[in-house]
This record gives C-alpha cells, structure tokens and sequence, in this order.
C-alpha cells in the first residue's frame, strides 16, 4: 500500500483519514498510566502504521493490552478501497450503518498514543509533515472499534479502526479529520458495559484546539521503515522531498 508523503497523488485521499500514530511510552509508564498489566511483546513505536500489530485496551479484556492489526491484516493492506473502510471509523456513520452501530455498542477499545502525524499541503505537489500532541506531552487514548475476522485457513485474527471527527481549529490546518482523543476521566466510561448510546457519542467529539500543540517534523516520518525516537523531534519545515520550505 502506498503512504502519504510517498505520493502526492495520495494527498486527498489520506487528507481525510488518521493514518499513522506515536506511542513512545515505555511498558513501565503505560502500565503506570492505565493500571493494567503489560505484556512482554510491548515496545514503543515511534511510526505505527496500518496493517501492524498494536496495543490497544479493549472493552472485553481492560486489565491488559491486546495486540490487533491496525486497520487491515498485511494480506489486505494493497487494497485501498478496503483499508479506508478499516483504518477509520467517522462518527458521523456509526449511528447510520448497522453493522458500525453493533461495534460501537459491543466491541470498543482504547488506542494508547502521544500523538499523531498529519501532512500539511503547501503547494501542488507539496506537503510538510507534522505532529500533534497534547500540551502537556502526555499519553492520550484514541477512542477506537475491534473486530475478529478468519483468515483463508481459518484462523482467527483481530483488528482495530480509529474513531475519527472533523478537526478542531489546530487540526484543520492540517487534515479534515483527527481522532477522537478521549478525556481521561471518560475512559472507563468508553469500555463499560453499561454506557448508553448517549454516552458514547457524548464522548466522540473534537478536542479543544487549546488543549493540543502542533509542530513541524522531519520528513524521514514519510518512510514506513523509520521508526526510531528523532522522529518526534521538532524539525525545520520541509516537504517530502526534503526541500526546506516557508511554510508551517
């Protein structure tokens, strides 16, 4: 599958969607964060990316992290049309298809991240990555949907989708559409059994744009095999090609 800041062409398409993600947090700290237990196979990912597996905190197992396929298991991840149906989930139509509607009450889970990547369009052909963060730097949890699929020997296997809303005034900046970052007093309201309808859409709503911070990056974020630390660093604003650029 092709990446945003690998094609320009791809801009558009990946303008409405939340498609790469941070979680530099140590398996000490997230236990800490959440009080949960941590599983040995937990390592910080500095570009998590759809089709790998991730951690997340589901409402059928909130004592620890489970591991699910971001989106799309890797067989499927060629096939644009199914990976923008995975990847994201839009509130505006999890109250209108039935099958969203039946995930939203009976498979929800938490996305664990510090932040997450946008591509900001400066000109034709132009974009200049960036982060976006909470003030405060801490981990967030992404509000997000699971499921269970069988693969083609019938194995079972899990996935995730990120819930996504239309951007606050930082974001849109940036890209139409951010994840739904959940207040931390909300989150064990998100994984009860007995939230309402009501209360889950109460929950998915932009953050306030005074809440979060955006900076440049370095484009080496374009590239699905840099995954190290200096990714989160502020950087001077530059395309994808690496050309510095005016613009912020």
């Amino acid at each position: 599958m092709e990446y945003i800041g690998q094609n320009s062409e791809l801009w558009s398409f990946f303008n409405h969607m939340v498609n790469r993600y941070s979680l530099a947090a140590t398996a000490d700290q997230l236990a800490e964060r959440y009080q949960i237990e941590i599983s040995p196979a937990y390592k910080p990912n500095f570009n998590a990316s759809p089709s790998q597996l991730l951690p997340v905190i589901t409402n059928t197992g909130p004592q620890g992290l489970s591991f699910f396929y971001w989106g799309l298991a890797p067989q499927w991840a060629k096939n644009k049309t199914i990976s923008e149906k995975l990847i994201n989930a839009r509130t505006e139509l999890l109250g209108e298809k039935p099958v969203m509607k039946k995930n939203l009450m009976q498979r929800r889970c938490l996305v664990p991240a510090d932040g997450f990547y946008g591509w900001k369009k400066v000109g034709k052909k132009a974009m200049i990555p960036h982060r976006l963060v909470l003030k405060n730097r801490e981990v967030f949890s992404i509000a997000g949907l699971w499921d269970e699929y069988d693969d083609e020997q019938g194995e079972s296997f899990h996935t995730f989708s990120i819930i996504t809303v239309p951007s606050n005034e930082l974001t849109a900046a940036i890209s139409e559409r951010m994840p739904v970052m959940i207040d931390k007093s909300q989150e064990k309201k998100w994984l009860s059994g007995d939230a309402s309808e009501a209360d889950l859409f109460g929950i998915m709503v932009s953050l306030a744009a005074g809440k979060m911070d955006a900076y440049t990056i370095s484009p080496r974020v374009n590239s699905l095999n840099v995954n190290d630390a200096a990714l989160l660093l502020p950087a001077p604003a530059s395309d994808q090609y690496g050309n510095l650029s005016l613009f912020d």
